[in-house]
């Protein structure tokens, strides 16, 4: 499949703008990019997941590392869920392979409204999802036990969508685990860097990506990333999440409707 210069371009801004705001709610970005993806390049499912988790990866790094300089990831939670994404990861690039046009649009949009309404249903009426308080890394406790399994079904569903899975991984920490929201989008970014790598690896084994997109808008990714982790400073924890929600329920509503599953 060839590319034009202009549509290389096109796929540096593209990747800069969507990575500035995935990193900026801890989503990784591919939220975006699959709709892009299916709906403006018509591509087949197997390349949207394999082309968008590979710009997924170079955010999810590019971010982790800023996240890093500002000291915001819990290494014990990071070091620990990351290893229970790997085999998750694997397991849905594999799984992916049994995706139709049809049943990618309709399963991708039913997650999304999924957690768009948990997300918006939380933080609209409790008013307390990302509390905003300073955490002593030495001696917070939470459930390993209930993070390592979700960080598996997250890296699963990282590798079948394309997505990146922050956009679990980040709630679940903050509703489930008990984690401040910051700390929170910068620990699942670390743990999306090294799941989207594993899903890279198996996707490219099967020959699901398309390089020359995948690396253009990875370089946009990099530095949308910087600017999206400075942006996360200045910007009030319970907007992000309800900003989150909002995106995901519009991008749901989308995918639902015009993937022809359900007929009126």
């Amino acid at each position: 499949m060839e590319f034009t210069f202009i549509q290389d371009i096109g796929f540096i801004v593209m990747g800069y703008f969507i990575a500035a705001f995935g990193t900026l709610v801890g989503a990784g970005g591919g939220i975006f990019f699959v709709p892009i993806f299916l709906y403006v390049f018509g591509w087949e499912p197997t390349l949207v997941i394999g082309t968008s988790l590979t710009v997924v990866m170079f955010n999810a790094m590019s971010g982790s590392y800023a996240y890093i300089k500002q000291k915001k990831v819990l290494y014990r939670a990071a070091l620990a869920f990351s290893v229970a994404t790997l085999p998750g990861a694997v397991l849905g690039a594999v799984w992916s392979n049994y995706f139709t046009g049809v049943t990618f649009r309709f399963s991708f949009g039913m997650l999304l409204l999924f957690i768009s309404l948990v997300i918006g249903f939380k933080n609209w009426n409790k008013g307390k999802a990302a509390p905003e308080i300073e955490v002593n890394k030495e001696t917070f406790r939470f459930n390993m036990a209930g993070g390592i399994a979700v960080s598996f079904v997250v890296g699963f569903i990282s590798s079948i969508f394309g997505i990146g899975g922050g956009i679990i991984h980040v709630p679940a920490m903050v509703y489930l685990l008990g984690f401040p929201t910051h700390i929170a989008t910068a620990t699942s970014h670390f743990v999306l860097a090294v799941s989207s790598l594993v899903g890279v690896l198996s996707h490219f084994l099967q020959h699901h990506i398309l390089y020359e997109p995948a690396f253009f808008a990875g370089i946009g990714a990099v530095f949308g990333a910087q600017l999206g982790a400075k942006l996360s400073k200045k910007v009030k924890a319970r907007f992000i999440l309800m900003l989150l929600s909002f995106a995901l329920l519009l991008l749901a509503v989308r995918l639902i409707i015009t993937s022809g599953f359900i007929t009126f």
